[in-house]
């Protein structure tokens, strides 16, 4: 059996107004320990054609930075899990991230929105926060059924909703 795996650090302040939630970071991530670290993932270019910027080229520490500063919270789901791969669908006996806390942690949080089909499971946990939420095409790589024009337009349209595009 693999061995347990654990997740990233939540990226929210007290002026997130949405919170993006993953499923679990793949191996490029946890191995970078960086939301959305694999070079083909389409959430930082997306990010970026939203809001104008590089931030494909920008360090790490420059694209949470801008996250931040649109209001924009990253986190995942699950806390940890088992898993051999990147796959949504090898994840076994996940843990769920004190997803509770979130109105906690961010104050002026508006929404949440679920990036994929696995974190979108936990909308059953998500819902007893009373916030809206939403469900995004995952921007994973694996999801090649969607093109990037049509993430693009799909994200666009919940970020201007809560202020954050």
């Amino acid at each position: 059996m693999s061995a347990v795996l654990e997740g990233l650090a939540p990226v929210v302040d007290a002026r997130t107004r949405l919170v993006v939630l993953g499923s679990f970071p793949g191996v490029a991530s946890l191995l970078a320990q960086q939301y959305y670290g694999h070079p083909r993932n389409h959430f930082w270019p997306i990010l970026g054609a939203l809001w104008g910027v590089d931030l494909t080229s920008a360090a790490y520490p420059q694209r949470l930075a801008a996250a931040r500063a649109h209001g924009l919270g990253i986190w995942d789901v699950y806390a940890s899990c088992r898993r051999k791969g990147s796959l949504d669908s090898a994840i076994e006996h996940a843990e769920f991230n004190d997803l509770a806390s979130l109105t906690r942690r961010a104050p002026a949080l508006q929404a949440i929105a679920h990036n994929g089909g696995e974190s979108a499971r936990a909308m059953r946990e998500t819902r007893a926060l009373g916030l809206p939420l939403h469900r995004l095409p995952s921007t994973s790589r694996a999801n090649a059924s969607w093109s990037f024009e049509r993430k693009l337009a799909a994200w666009r349209a919940v970020f201007e909703q809560h202020g954050v595009a």
